[in-house]
């Protein structure tokens, strides 16, 4: 579990894997209110999880029931099986998971199914950047 302190580094993280990604909207935040956010709503009210390599925090997952909002891995550190370690640990968690991912981010698209993910029901673009999106399920 992801410590008070560590809201920089998790908001850091965020914002590397959001502003690197190809296929997904632009975040609609600012990167202060992306660190805000974190720091006052992520990790006061949500299982913050977080992975790591040697000295850097190289990703991070956030668990609210059964839901994954958030999992992201930093550019840098990507392929490396941290996603794939943070998503077992909400395995382990968990009986069932559920997540939503943009239709056009193919990588986490390909990345959910190869973990046992399936879509669930129509996509939906009620969501803060008005795009497209996927509801993924997983069942123990």
């Amino acid at each position: 579990m992801a410590e008070s302190g560590e809201g920089v580094a998790i908001a850091d993280v965020w914002l590397r894997s959001r502003h690197g990604a190809t296929g997904i909207p632009a975040p609609v935040h600012t990167d202060e209110e992306v660190q805000a956010w974190v720091r006052g709503v992520l990790l006061p009210s949500c299982e913050v999880w977080v992975a790591t390599e040697g000295e850097d925090l190289a990703g991070m997952m956030v668990l609210s029931g059964e839901w994954i909002e958030q999992l992201y891995v930093s550019p840098e550190h990507q392929r490396r099986g941290h996603g794939s370690r943070l998503l077992g640990v909400a395995k382990a968690e968990r009986d069932s998971l559920a997540l939503w991912t943009f239709e056009t981010n193919l990588v986490a698209r390909g990345f959910y199914e190869a973990h046992g993910f399936i879509p669930a029901g129509a996509s939906s673009s009620d969501n803060e950047e008005k795009a497209p999106a996927i509801c993924y399920r997983w069942r123990r």
